[in-house]
C-alpha cells in the first residue's frame, strides 16, 4: 500500500520544524531546505509514515541473530552531521555506508546538478536496495558502490567532502589520500567505547578536529571492523560494553553482582556531565554499563546515573559506574556505584576524576589523528594507540600549550 501524499508531506515538514534548533542554533537553511524536498518515506518501504518521520532511527536489516546490521539514522543526528559537513553546490561528496539511500539523496540536492555523489556499500543486497531506491526518487545520478568504504573508491576523487554513517575505529588511509585539499571529513569516531561525530581536517599527516557533537552509530564493517564486546551480566538484563579490544573476565564481573554494592557521593552538583566521559575514558578499564529501567529492576543494583545506563570501570573481577542523585534545584549530586572485591579502590579512582574534572572547569576537547611513528604527547587528556594512528584528545588549554611548542620550534 503506498504512503498518501498529503500525510508524507505534513510529517516532512513536522520532522523538519522539530529539527529547526540544532545544538543551540538555526538548522542552515540548504540542510532545512533538502529534508524538506527528499521524501523520506521512499527509502523506507513498509515502514509505518510515522515511523519514517520519527525521531528515532529505523532498522532496516538484521542478522541471523537478530543483530541489526543497517538502519535509517535518526533525523536529528543527520541534519546534524550534514551541517558539519558543509556542503557546498557543486561538491564532490563520498559517502562511507549508503544504507537506505536517504542520506545520499540529500547529499545530492545539496550539491545540486554540479556535484557529484558517490556512496560505497559492504552489503552489496543493502547497496542495489539503495540504488533503486535512489533511482525511483530522481536521484539516479548518485554512484553507488558495492564495496568496503575501508579504499573509499579512488577512481572519483578528490573529495570534497567525505561523511561516514557507520561508527569508524581507526581513519584508513584512503580517506586522506582521497580528500581534497582543505577537504572535510565528518565520522562518528570510536575512542574507547565514546562515538563522537566529528568534522576533521587533514594537515600534513594529522587529523584535526573542527567540532564534535555526540552520537551513536553501529560499528564499521569489513577490514576496519574492530567489534565491540557486550559482556551480559547473567539473566539481569544488564550489559557490560567495551571497546578498543580492551580484556574483561566474563564470569568474574557477573560473580561481582553477588557481593552487594559500595556507593560514595563527591558533594559535586551539575546540571549536565558536559565531557566527564571523556576524563573516565583515559582511565584504564573503561566501559559503559548497558541499563535500562527494567534491567535495574530486574537485577535490583542502584540505578546507574541515566536511563540507558552510566559510564564505568572495570579491573578483573569489579566494576563501578556513576550514580547521581537530587541536589539543588536543577542539579544532580555525582557519585559512584561499586560492585565486587575491588569495589571501593574503583570508586575512590572514579570519584577522584570526577572532582580533577570539576576542578579543571574543562571546555572545548580537540581530537587529532596522528601516525602511529610519532612520539606520544606528555599531559594530555587521553592518547589512544591504534592499529596505525594514535588519537589524542585535548583540551582546551592543552592546544593552547601545543600550539605554543610548535611555534617555539
Amino acid at each position: 500500500m503506498e504512503a498518501d501524499p498529503m500525510t508524507a508531506n505534513h510529517l516532512r515538514t513536522s520532522m523538519v520544524t522539530r529539527l529547526r534548533d540544532w545544538d543551540g542554533g538555526a538548522l542552515p537553511p540548504s540542510v532545512d531546505a533538502a529534508m524538506r524536498a527528499v521524501p523520506r518515506e521512499a527509502f523506507l518501504p513498509g515502514t509505518p509514515l510515522a515511523d519514517a518521520y520519527g525521531s528515532s532511527p529505523v532498522v532496516t536489516h538484521r542478522d541471523d541473530n537478530g543483530i541489526a546490521t543497517s538502519s535509517a539514522s535518526a533525523p536529528g543526528i543527520v541534519a546534524a552531521m550534514l551541517a558539519q559537513l558543509d556542503v557546498r553546490p557543486g561538491h564532490r561528496i563520498l559517502e562511507i555506508g549508503a544504507g537506505t539511500g536517504y542520506n545520499a539523496a540529500l547529499l545530492a540536492h545539496l550539491t545540486g546538478p554540479g556535484g557529484q555523489v558517490t556512496t560505497v556499500e559492504l552489503d552489496h543486497g543493502v547497496a542495489a536496495e539503495a540504488e533503486q531506491a535512489l533511482a525511483t526518487t530522481g536521484y539516479g545520478h548518485v554512484t553507488v558502490i558495492p564495496g568496503d568504504g575501508e579504499y573509499g573508491h579512488r577512481p572519483n576523487a578528490p573529495y570534497d567532502r567525505i561523511i561516514v554513517t557507520v561508527g569508524a575505529w581507526e581513519l584508513p588511509a584512503a580517506w586522506a589520500d582521497q580528500l581534497a585539499p582543505a577537504g572535510l571529513l565528518v565520522v562518528p569516531f570510536r575512542m574507547r567505547g565514546l562515538t563522537r561525530s566529528v568534522t576533521f581536517e587533514h594537515t600534513a599527516g594529522t587529523w584535526r578536529s573542527r567540532s564534535m557533537h555526540e552520537c551513536g552509530f553501529m560499528p564499521i564493517r569489513g577490514a576496519g571492523a574492530v567489534a565491540e564486546r557486550n559482556i551480559p551480566l547473567a539473566d539481569t538484563g544488564l550489559t557490560i560494553r567495551i571497546d578498543d579490544g580492551q580484556p574483561a573476565d566474563a564470569d568474574a564481573l557477573r560473580r561481582a553482582l553477588s557481593s552487594g554494592p559500595a556507593q560514595s557521593w563527591t558533594g559535586i552538583e551539575v546540571t549536565v556531565t558536559g565531557e566527564l566521559d571523556f576524563w573516565l575514558a583515559g582511565l584504564d578499564g573503561f566501559f559503559r554499563l548497558l541499563a535500562g529501567n527494567d534491567a535495574v529492576q530486574r537485577s535490583g543494583i542502584v540505578p546507574p546515573a541515566f536511563n540507558w545506563g552510566a559510564m564505568g570501570l572495570l579491573t578483573g573481577d569489579s566494576f563501578a559506574y556513576l550514580t547521581r542523585r537530587p541536589g539543588r534545584p536543577g542539579h544532580s549530586e555525582l557519585g559512584a556505584c561499586g560492585y565486587g572485591p575491588e569495589r571501593e579502590q574503583l570508586i575512590s579512582t572514579y570519584t577522584d576524576r570526577i572532582r580533577a574534572f570539576n576542578r579543571s572547569q574543562a571546555g572545548r576537547l580537540q581530537v587529532e589523528v596522528h601516525p602511529l611513528t610519532g612520539a606520544p604527547l606528555p599531559g594530555t587528556l587521553m592518547q589512544i594507540d591504534k592499529r596505525n594512528s594514535r588519537v589524542i584528545v585535548l583540551t582546551e588549554g592543552e592546544v593552547g600549550r601545543e600550539a605554543l611548542g610548535a611555534m617555539a620550534v
